[in-house]
């Protein structure tokens, strides 16, 4: 949806995300980055566009030679990210360090191994999925074990979250990550300029 220069995407009735509160999808990728450290030909991979928070931080993070594989499942999100919303997208996805797939970043996690230094996703709501079912898959025991084969050594699998759950944090070390569980606050931009609410990042990583 667009009012004025305000844009939301809903599913339903739900905001899923929205341009007045993009805090906690920037810090995905600046807080990745600063745990991961400048690495020659980094090769990150996301999972969902949305409104190209997450992208937009990473590609102010990498260095010039890196590769950024943003993949989107919806078709309009990017048709939108090309026509009504293009003056917030900043060019992002016209970078040369940027590939777009337009597909299900769990394929691209599946048949790589030792690829990426970094992936990260924000692809629903969290480990509970509210948008696709399909999208538990990422967060299970399998999933988890297909992202620590994709990942280099020393390779951060960054994981948002709108909740806590002490089930999948468990889930994730039980698959052999060392994991730090961080609470960012979703800045707003509202006349008060309220901090918004808390979500969870898990960083982790591949030892």
């Amino acid at each position: 949806m667009q009012r004025g220069d305000e844009f939301t995407i809903l599913l339903e009735h739900t905001e899923l995300m929205g341009t007045r509160a993009s805090g906690s999808e920037e810090a995905l990728a600046t807080m990745t980055h600063e745990r991961l450290g400048a690495r020659d030909g980094a090769e990150w991979l996301i999972g969902g566009y949305g409104m190209g928070f997450t992208l937009r931080a990473a590609l102010g993070c990498v260095a010039d030679d890196a590769c950024v594989t943003i993949v989107e499942i919806v078709p309009e999100i990017i048709e939108w990210a090309r026509g009504p919303m293009h003056s917030l997208t900043d060019g992002c996805l016209d970078d040369p360090r940027v590939m777009l797939v337009n597909g299900d970043v769990a394929v691209l996690i599946d048949s790589a191994r030792e690829a990426y230094d970094a992936i990260l996703l924000d692809v629903d709501n969290g480990p509970d999925g509210l948008t696709r079912e399909v999208n538990d898959e990422l967060y299970h025991r399998d999933g988890l074990q297909a992202a620590m084969a994709a990942l280099r050594h020393g390779g951060i699998l960054a994981i948002w979250s709108a909740e806590h759950d002490d089930a999948f944090a468990k889930r994730v070390r039980d698959a052999g990550f060392d994991v730090d569980e961080v609470v960012v606050r979703e800045v707003g931009t509202g006349a008060k300029g309220d901090q918004g609410g808390r979500h969870i990042i898990w960083f982790a990583q591949k030892p």
